[in-house]
This record gives C-alpha cells, structure tokens and sequence, in this order.
C-alpha cells in the first residue's frame, strides 16, 4: 500500500517565507518536463467569461497594462473562440489568461458555457489525451460572491483543474475575486483582481526575460545565487490552486482538502469594520441617481413623488391607501439584498449577502441624512415650470416613508430603532421585505404597512425567479408567511407577474394566501427596466394590463374573504382586499395616518401592552379609486400626462 502524508501550514506571519498556505515538500525530486520547455513570451490572450462585463472590463485593463510592457496583447469573448480548433494551437511562446465569472447555481456565465463545456469533456476523453495542452502556459482569474456557499467560485477553480489535468502549465496560481466585500481578502472584486494583477505582470515581466521558475529564496546567506538571473522572484502563494500546484500530479488526486478553510481570513474584528459600499459600487450607484448615505443607506427620488409635485398624479399607493407621493420619501438603512431577482429595477448592482457583516452607522444619522438628502433633492423642483407652489411647500415635510429602495431593509440590525424614529416623527412606515427572514419579520414593532413580495408560488419557480442566496430559501419563505399572519397590524402581499413564468400558478396562490392571510394583495405586472446581462427578462414577459386583470379576476374568485377593490391602471396594478375591508358595503382600504400615530405612540408608552389592529386606523376609499370605476385609479384633481417618443423612467416603489 502506498500511505501519503501532506501537511498543510497556515500562518499569519506574511513577513515570512512560509506565511499564508504552503505544502510541505511532497515529492522533493519530481522534476516536470515543461520547467525546459522555451519561456519567452511572444504575446497574449485574453480570454473572458461574462455575464454584467465585470471580466470583460478587466480583461481590456489588463490588455491595455500588458501592452504597455511592449507585449501583444489580444482580448478574446469566449464565445467567439473554437477550443476544438484552436485552444492546441496557442502552445507556443504566448501566454493565455482566462477572467471567468460563476453565474448562477455554479454555471458558467452564457458566453463562456461552450468554452467550458469542451473542456470539461476533452479532460477526461482518452482521444484528447492528458497532453493534449502541454506546453500552454495558462493563468486563470475567477469572479464569484462567496455568499453563494457551495457555488462559490466553482467555475474559476474548474477552468483551472481542467486545464492543468491537459497538461496546460500555470505560470501564477489562480486568483479569485469576491463580490462579498465581508471576505473579500482586499475589499472588493475588483481591488482583488487589481492585487492578482500586479502579480501576474511582475511574472509575465520575468517570463519575458526568459526567467523560468521562481527562486526558492533559500540561497545561503551571503553567496550570490546562481539562478538569480534564470529565476525570477519568489512568487506569493494564494489559497486553492497553490495546494495542488506543487504536488506530482498522480498525488493531487489522492489529496482532500476543504478549500473553503484555506481561505486566509483576515478576523471577525477587521472584517464587522470593513463598509458595505466599495468605491466601485459607490460609483455606480450614484450614477444611478442614489444619495448614499453612511456605509450602507440610501435615498432616492421615486418618479411619482416628482409627477405628483406637478400635479400629474399619484403612485399606487396613493390610489390604494391614500398617500400622498410628493410627501413620500423612498429610502433604505439596507443596499443588501438576499437576492437577486431577475426584475430587480438596480441591476444587481447593490451588495448581496445573507447576514449582517458591515459596518454598521447608527440609525439616527443614517434617518437624519435621509431627510436631509431628500429635502435637498425636493428643493430642486423650487420654480421649475409645472410645479405646483403648495405642494413643493409640502413635499420639503417627507410625511410617509417607502422602505422599498433596494435591498433588504429588514437586514440592518437597529431596524426597529429606525422605524420607531420614523414614527416619532409622525412618519408613516411602508417596509417591504423579500420574505427570507423570519425570525427578523416576528420581532418588528409595529408598522404602518408591511409587505411580502411574493414573487412565485412554487419552490422551483421562486428559485428560477429570485435566485436567492439561501439554501433553504422555501422553508424560509412559508415561514415568512407564517409570521406575516401573526402581525396586527396592516399586511401586504406582494405580488409581480412574469408571463410565462409565474402566471400559471393560481392554486398555488391561493393556498399561500391561506397561510399568510395578509390583509392586502397587490397584483402587479413586472416591470421591464431595460436590458440587463444580469437577467434575461425581455419585453415578452410584461403582461397587458387587461392581462393582469384576468389573473385577479381568477385568483380573486378562488379566495373565499377577498375581493377585488382597486385599481391603478397606470401601474399596470390591482389590489385585492380582505372582505373585513368593506363596511356596509364601502371600501375602507385608505389609512387615517394621524390616527396610526397616536396609536402607536400610545402602544410605545405602554411598553408595548396597549395593542391595536389594522381596523384601528381605516379611512374611507374614494369612488376613483375603486375597480371598475371609469379613473381607473387616476385621481381626478390631477391631469394625466402622457409622455410620447422618451425612455420611460422606471424608477419608483
């Protein structure tokens, strides 16, 4: 029998020579054939895999970075590039850098998915055999989020193992890039690669020169080193593919290791201080129009609350529950998301995660900036042509609160010291949450209004559409659900159609109504924000209006306490109501919000024993907002505009 002992040191000590991960010496004469083969480099390849262009935006820096060491450089889409025919032909003097990114469940991004699955089978088909590559010289890149355990990176390290299994040779271990800024080893993806990037010049750099392999650094002390100028500097070793870099190949197979405690990790105490928001995110976020506020907020004008300022009507909300959208401000204490649903309105661009690991700002500076931040934008209307002088006065007093901007405001851990701020403020609350955490749901003090998206009513298509970071997102949604039922006060479930993805599903609809019995269900057609490589939504999946409205009608119909009460057709969005809603046969659907705030100040000053329920603060519905009446939810004290040949804006809650 043959008995294999590896040993595998972590250290902190990066000064050291043996800092961060080394294996021991396994085989201390194996001697590989490639170390002669010829190391001058005559150019190099590029090669991207990518769904949102974060590689294909590296891949051009590092073209560009490679070029100007006076090297060629070419940068390849993987979809444009045969391997079957062409992938031999690059063993020769240039080198190949391949920038991959994991996409969902562990899947190749979609122009890299024949790329990969070529390699895959010509790494185990005997016609290719295992030197079918010798001689590529090869460094690989991967772009993942370790949030998503289990997927994290996998298409990075696969590329890799495939490639070295043909006898491809790796002239810089790989480099993995994460989009989970908590562990992320230099803070973002982007200073990952930036920090795998310097290394790979400074080996290209030594390659050119013809230098081969790094010099050991164990030249006695004061004799000049015979390899200096044939070897080039020691190179830094990196978790992952540096385990099995410097074993035989025969050995590599018989070795387990877990790569997910090779990870350096930088301490629970560096890592609760690192921010939410990178320079990169920062940047695109504000690009988008958001005022970020601290670490981890934001703040945003939603369209309705300008169009209402110019007296051209209201969102939904107003038309539903009386709100009063030039008064609404739209905010988050949260830009993370458990998810990353396919109709997301930002793009994925904000963080993801599944726990709270950031900094975190308190919440009386992050509702202090917000209103502050929302004032300023609501001063800019001051004059302009069209605004109505009364409500630009009123609009400076934000009198309602959506927490719908982006991400999961649920998540911030002093959620409910925020809310209770808002409250004695003698602003309404309307918390939206994505239905993934439970527990966070139960322990919310009183709110105005509180919503479940729920976005499909099956395991599988809520996964297909949410695409969401947890495991066990189902038993967490149904939980969800469950705690939702257990409030008070005012509950919503929210629902977004995409055709063909989720419109089938009436039954199953109704029997997790049955389970949450939310007072409200809002019905909505989903919104096409444009084309995104993050998503493959099209035109095709929004429904018509009259599309919408069949699927309420039918749901409606299954449910034996609800009915259907208002409209707002310009949203392309319905709502359902409980019957207890409608007294002597009126709709009682709208809020009394002064009435909410003595109730909950007085629920606050008993400590929490003085209760009230969603009947406590109703306020009469008016006719125009009613299904079927001829509005079709647009209030009549404003005019309707109708903007011909301009991009729709989008934005709003």
């Amino acid at each position: 029998s043959l008995l294999l002992s590896v040993q595998i040191n972590h250290t902190k000590d990066s000064g050291s020579k043996d800092s961060g991960l080394k294996v021991q010496k396994a085989a201390k004469n194996e001697v590989s054939s490639d170390e002669d083969a010829d190391v001058h480099v005559s150019g190099v390849k590029i090669f991207y895999g990518s769904q949102t262009g974060t590689a294909k935006g590296f891949a051009s820096e590092l073209s560009q970075e490679v070029q100007a060491l006076g090297i060629p450089a070419e940068v390849m889409d993987m979809k444009d590039f045969d391997p079957d025919d062409r992938l031999a032909d690059e063993v020769s003097k240039s080198v190949c850098v391949f920038l991959v990114a994991t996409y969902t469940d562990g899947r190749p991004t979609q122009n890299a998915e024949w790329f990969c699955k070529w390699l895959e089978e010509a790494s185990t088909d005997f016609r290719y055999g295992n030197s079918f590559l010798k001689g590529l010289r090869y460094a690989v890149f991967g772009l993942g989020n370790s949030v998503y355990v289990g997927h994290y990176n996998t298409v990075g390290t696969n590329v890799d193992k495939w490639l070295w299994m043909l006898s491809a040779r790796r002239v810089l271990s790989r480099g993995e890039g994460d989009g989970n800024v908590v562990k992320s080893r230099h803070g973002s993806v982007q200073a990952d690669f930036r920090a795998w990037k310097v290394r790979f010049l400074s080996r290209l750099r030594a390659l050119a020169r013809g230098e081969k392999k790094s010099c050991s650094g164990n030249c006695k002390s004061g004799a000049s080193c015979k390899n200096r100028k044939k070897h080039g500097a020691p190179e830094e070793e990196e978790h992952g593919s540096e385990v099995t870099g410097n074993l035989p190949r025969i050995f590599v197979w018989l070795l387990k290791y877990d790569e997910t405690n090779l990870h350096f990790s930088l301490g629970y105490n560096q890592i609760k201080g690192r921010e939410m928001i990178t320079p990169a995110l920062r940047e695109a976020l504000t690009k988008q129009g958001y005022k970020l506020i601290g670490s981890h907020s934001g703040v945003k004008l939603c369209r309705w609350t300008k169009s209402m300022l110019r007296g051209r009507g209201g969102c939904y909300k107003h038309t539903f529950y009386g709100i009063e959208s030039h008064r609404c401000m739209e905010t988050t204490p949260s830009l993370a998301c458990a998810n990353k649903c396919v109709f997301c309105w930002r793009h994925h661009t904000n963080p993801v995660g599944t726990e709270w690991r950031w900094k975190m700002d308190p919440a009386e500076k992050i509702l202090q900036d917000s209103l502050e931040k929302h004032q300023n934008m609501i001063r800019q209307f001051r004059g302009v042509p069209g605004v109505k002088p009364e409500r630009y006065e009123e609009g400076l007093a934000a009198k309602h609160c959506a927490l719908s901007l982006v991400g999961e405001p649920i998540m911030y851990p002093e959620i409910n010291t925020f809310l209770r701020l808002l409250h004695s403020h003698r602003i309404s609350s309307f918390l939206v949450t994505n239905a993934q955490f439970p527990e966070e749901i139960r322990n919310l003090v009183p709110v105005t209004q509180l919503y479940v998206s729920v976005d499909a009513s099956t395991k599988d298509s809520l996964k297909k559409i949410d695409r969401p970071l947890f495991k066990d997102f189902w038993p967490r949604f149904l939980d969800c659900l469950r705690a939702l039922g257990e409030k008070k006060q005012r509950t919503v479930y929210r629902l977004t159609l995409v055709k063909a993805w989720n419109v089938e599903e009436l039954q199953a609809y109704a029997e997790l109504i049955a389970l949450g019995q939310p007072d409200f269900i809002e019905v909505k057609g989903v919104t096409y924000c444009g084309e995104s490589s993050a998503s493959s939504l099209t035109m095709a999946n929004v429904p018509w209006h009259q599309e919408v409205v069949a699927f309420v009608q039918q749901l409606a119909d299954m449910l034996p306490h609800y009915q259907i009460a208002c409209e707002h057709e310009h949203s392309n969005c319905l709502l359902i109501a409980h019957s207890k809603f409608k007294v002597n046969g009126e709709w009682w659907t709208w809020i009394d919000y002064d009435r909410f705030q003595d109730l909950v100040q007085a629920h606050e000053d008993s400590g929490g024993q003085q209760t009230f329920s969603a009947l406590d603060y109703t306020a009469k519905t008016p006719s125009w907002a009613l299904f079927g009446s001829n509005e079709q939810g647009f209030d009549p004290a404003d005019t309707r505009f109708q903007r011909r040949n301009k991009t729709k804006d989008i934005s709003g809650c």
